[in-house]
């Protein structure tokens, strides 16, 4: 049996829209959502950064093809999140956010935000610290910070 055509034009009783040429349902795309596959809060202190490093591992798994990156970019961020902002003063926090989706993780850093500056990205190779953003924007395929009154969110999107 054939799919007959509503009154709206271009839409099969099915609901998939038809090619004006061929009067053929269209394949449909279904978006699938971002999931939150973990989520960690620690102390914003240096030696918590090993924790973050241990839950973005154990929440991958080592069979997961972007697990090793992933480790090392939630590493950077979170001793950068220490480091240069609240997050590193007394009773500070930094929570690390890993968001699967399809065919990538993303991976999220949130600090307390700082009065200081934004996320910059250093480009002098030769100089002993500062690489922690430099090696997100060279590893991960997207990466950004959104800044508000709570705090600071650096994310990086790894595609596995």
């Amino acid at each position: 049996m054939g799919a007959t055509t509503s009154a709206a034009a271009g839409v099969t009783r099915a609901g998939c829209p038809r090619t004006a040429a061929t009067d053929m349902p269209q394949a449909t795309v279904v978006a699938v959502a971002p999931v939150i596959v973990g989520s960690l809060s620690i102390a914003g202190r240096t030696k918590n950064v090993a924790e973050a490093r241990a839950f973005v591992a154990r929440t991958l798994g080592s069979a997961h093809p972007c697990a090793d990156d992933a480790v090392l970019l939630c590493s950077e961020l979170v001793t950068n999140a220490v480091v240069h902002s609240e997050s590193g003063q007394p009773g500070g926090t930094v929570t690390v956010v890993v968001v699967g989706l399809p065919g990538a993780v993303r991976v999220e850093v949130v600090d307390n935000g700082s009065a200081r500056s934004t996320p910059v990205v250093k480009d002098e190779v030769f100089e002993p610290d500062g690489h922690g953003l430099f090696l997100v924007e060279q590893l991960a395929d997207h990466w950004g910070y959104t800044r508000d009154e709570v705090g600071t969110t650096v994310w990086f999107r790894l595609l596995c």
